[in-house]
């Protein structure tokens, strides 16, 4: 599997070349489901300080991290860790847009753990905006397709740690799964990522690059373009040589507001093929899902018992 890379300053060139960065973004997302993409407009040092505030989050006391601690997954601001089930993972996932409703919800300490996180969140919203009107203008559907609702839609920064790997029976940091909402924006400190092979089914480790992001195809989107883009299913294994941190910037509609496939893709030879659902839909199926149950996205397929 060859990595796909998108240069997103071509969407500024000739029209001839945002064409051709338009047919290369509609095949990754058909093939993979994921791409890298560099000249993104997110400064190394917006991408630094996001890393290092992450650390050292994750470096603070037990007591200082416990007080986000919840089993519920609807909550705001959550943070988890532990090592079970052969998987080891830390994490602190709290809403991001609209910024000012919940940056004052995110960790006071460390001290600049809101500012830099928070230059982060602005710059990757805008980044998945931009990257959102090329998906979807690759699909057939227009620039401007949904672009009220993604501009007024839901936010969620994933900020994860990994150890070191150490344990023989811990390898894997998170297990196989897919992203909720359309697209996932990773920012990562080091490999550990493999991605799916949607052809073979088999394990792909992505190689890190310092100056790129990577971009998840989440369910969501696999329902608007009624399966002709996929999902991807992905998951990390602990790196021998060193701790990982990673931010994952996950954009999707409004909570309430449910995502249908697009009527302009839908014929008597292309009937629809899932079922609407919205970000409540995820958060209830995840409260309510037995161990080893299907994924979100296979329920949501029509004729699948």
């Amino acid at each position: 599997m060859q990595i796909p890379v998108v240069d997103l300053c071509r969407l500024n060139q000739s029209s001839a070349q945002r064409s051709l960065m338009l047919k290369d973004i509609a095949k990754a997302c058909r093939k993979h489901g994921y791409f890298q993409v560099v000249n993104h407009g997110i400064s190394q040092s917006v991408m630094k300080g996001a890393l290092e505030a992450a650390s050292d989050f994750f470096a603070l006391s037990k007591e200082a991290k416990g007080q986000f601690a919840s089993d519920d997954i609807r909550r705001p601001v959550r943070y988890e860790t532990g090592t079970k089930d052969g998987k080891a993972r830390s994490f602190l996932k709290h809403y991001a847009h609209p910024l000012s409703d919940w940056i004052h919800l995110w960790p006071a300490e460390p001290p600049s753990y809101r500012e830099k996180m928070g230059m982060f969140a602005i710059e990757a919203r805008k980044l998945a905006l931009q990257l959102m009107d090329a998906i979807l203008e690759s699909l057939g559907l227009g620039p401007a397709y949904l672009r009220k609702e993604l501009e007024e839609g839901m936010q969620m920064l994933a900020v994860n740690g990994y150890p070191q790997f150490s344990q023989p029976d811990v390898m894997v940091g998170l297990f196989p799964h897919s992203d909720y909402g359309f697209i996932t924006i990773l920012l990562q400190s080091c490999n550990g990522l493999e991605v799916m092979d949607h052809d073979d089914k088999c394990w792909r480790a992505v190689p890190h690059q310092p100056e790129a992001l990577h971009v998840h195809i989440g369910d969501h989107l696999e329902v608007l373009s009624n399966g002709e883009f996929k999902t991807l299913i992905h998951r990390v294994v602990l790196n021998p040589d060193t701790r990982r941190i990673s931010i994952a910037s996950i954009h999707g509609l409004s909570i309430d507001e449910k995502v249908s496939t697009a009527k302009e893709l839908l014929d008597g030879q292309q009937p629809k093929r899932y079922e609407d659902s919205s970000f409540r839909d995820y958060l209830d199926y995840l409260h309510w899902k037995i161990k080893n149950q299907r994924s979100f996205i296979d329920s949501l397929k029509i004729g699948r018992a």
